[in-house]
């Protein structure tokens, strides 16, 4: 190619006339090569099939899905049916790759299978499962296989989902119940143990407190009060005592004696409640009842000596000496079994105060020990909360399990449908050969021009006057026409021949080796 050169179209219309031939040969070889290679190529036929994933015939509201979504359990499943196992098995029961499986490992058979299998997800909830084979009959038979292992590989997973979930919540419910009950028996054994210390009684115990020293009060008052009544029979039997003493050692009364003993005794009775009213005011107001009581009660014996005074009978000065004495030994002793009574009323509720006073320390105790006891009780509540909440969270769930699991052993969940089964292809998939045999033609006269451009870079001869000028810029002054002498037209005849020849020769041994490539069979037979 000259330096600097420009083609024009007249240019690359007369190289190819040029080199027409150049172009021509392996242009027609190169197709005639490429269909014959492409007639001989084998048909491979696929057959497909969509399934579609069905929704549960239950409401998702009523019984929550254990699966999850389509993108994401299809590898999973596709894994289970590609492995060898599953493979080798179809492989046996179709007689696929008979002649792969004589020379060639099982495992490499098995890779070969997986390449011609095709899994693919049409929509949201569908998918496309195909298989390319030799022949259309078995890629359709292999198709509906493989379309029967994936519904029955869901099945088997979704229920072997569901049951493994139910079995694993069942043992984590078991574990959690046997929890909960220990705790349980842990904590009622601690409020067995600290009854009456608990948070939750120490308002009943400062109840109980309140009404107890409400009792011991009251129980000190009636104490208070039955000391002064002692007191005053003490003095009343100290009197009927010292008037019996003076009695026994008097001369015989006369007739007005009986009338001032009678008088006496009132104003005995009558001094010694006011003895007893002056030692009660040293501890008591005024306004206290036992007071007003007593002040009434010396009032009516005022009264009583009064009257004793004034309406006593003359006849009664004539009594004898022995019966007023047998008077004051019964005053005496009334007094004394009186007074006996009151000492044991009031060391019974002297005891009944002790025990009382004892209880509401005992109760007193309690209250200061709940504050430690809370703080053990808050521990063991939360831990106990903490495990009934857990238990209640996994008695739901197991009991959603085992719904679920219902559901799928009686198959009314999501599942795989086949919508558009596999048919026989009536025609092949590959290979599409009206791209190849165009292939090859185009391949054939790219080759061509090819060696044409190759010839044309390395040819550098001045052909033209403008070939001239543009190289070696000098001005054309004449032209001398080719003289071509017989020898070399000769030659030019011979090159011409030879190329045919060679061309011819090409065609021919194409045509030949694709004839024999095509009925080797028949050729063998006849040799």
């Amino acid at each position: 190619m000259l330096p600097g050169k420009r083609y024009s179209v007249e240019d690359v219309l007369y190289l190819a006339w040029r080199w027409r031939w150049l172009i021509i040969v392996p242009w027609v070889v190169v197709a005639a090569v490429s269909f014959v290679v492409v007639r001989r190529l084998p048909n491979v036929f696929r057959s497909e099939s969509l399934i579609q994933v069905v929704p549960p015939r239950v409401p998702e509201g009523y019984v929550r899905s254990l699966s999850a979504r389509l993108g994401d359990r299809l590898p999973v499943i596709s894994q289970q049916i590609m492995s060898r196992t599953r493979l080798e098995r179809v492989i046996q029961d179709f007689d696929l790759y008979a002649e792969d499986r004589k020379n060639k490992l099982m495992e490499d058979v098995v890779l070969k299978m997986r390449d011609d299998v095709g899994v693919q997800i049409v929509k949201g909830d569908a998918f496309l499962v195909s298989y390319v084979s030799n022949d259309a009959q078995t890629a359709t038979k292999v198709t509906e296989r493989l379309a029967s292992l994936f519904i029955e590989e869901n099945l088997r997973d979704r229920e072997g989902l569901a049951e493994g979930a139910n079995q694993f919540l069942e043992s984590q419910l078991d574990e959690a119940r046997r929890k909960l009950v220990e705790h349980e028996t842990k904590l009622a054994d601690y409020k067995r143990q600290y009854n009456g210390e608990l948070p939750s009684q120490t308002q009943a115990n400062l109840q109980v407190i309140g009404s107890t020293q409400s009792q011991v009060q009251g129980l000190s008052e009636l104490i208070n009060r039955d000391r002064d009544r002692r007191l005053m029979l003490e003095r009343m039997l100290a009197d009927a005592k010292v008037e019996a003493s003076a009695a026994s050692l008097a001369p015989p009364p006369a007739a007005a004696e009986p009338e001032s003993t009678a008088a006496g005794s009132a104003a005995a009775q009558l001094e010694a409640a006011k003895a007893q009213l002056r030692a009660v005011e040293l501890r008591l107001k005024p306004e206290h009842p036992d007071v007003i009581r007593m002040k009434r009660t010396i009032k009516e014996l005022e009264k009583k000596a009064e009257s004793e005074a004034l309406q006593a009978p003359v006849s009664a000065v004539a009594v004898a000496g022995p019966a007023a004495d047998v008077s004051r030994q019964n005053k005496v002793t009334d007094l004394r079994a009186e007074l006996d009574n009151l000492d044991k009323q009031i060391a019974h509720k002297t005891e009944t105060q002790a025990k009382l006073e004892a209880s509401v320390g005992t109760y007193q105790k309690r209250v200061e020990a709940s504050s430690s006891r809370e703080l053990d009780l808050i521990g063991l509540t939360r831990d106990y909360e903490t495990l009934q909440r857990m238990y209640t969270s996994l008695l739901m769930k197991s009991q959603e399990a085992q719904v679920a699991a219902n559901v799928e052993r009686r198959q009314i969940g999501e599942q795989f449908k086949v919508i558009d089964p596999a048919r026989v292809p009536e025609r092949p998939f590959s290979p599409d050969r009206p791209k190849l045999y165009g292939a090859g033609a185009v391949a054939g006269l790219l080759f061509g021009i090819g060696m044409v451009a190759l010839i044309e870079l390395r040819n550098s001869t001045f052909r033209t006057e403008q070939d001239v000028v543009t190289v070696l810029a000098l001005p054309v002054l004449a032209t001398v026409p080719a003289i071509v002498t017989s020898i070399e037209r000769r030659m030019i005849q011979r090159r011409r021949l030879i190329t045919v020849c060679v061309s011819v020769s090409f065609v021919i041994c194409g045509v030949m080796a694709a004839t024999v490539w095509k009925f080797g069979d028949v050729f063998a037979w006849w040799r």
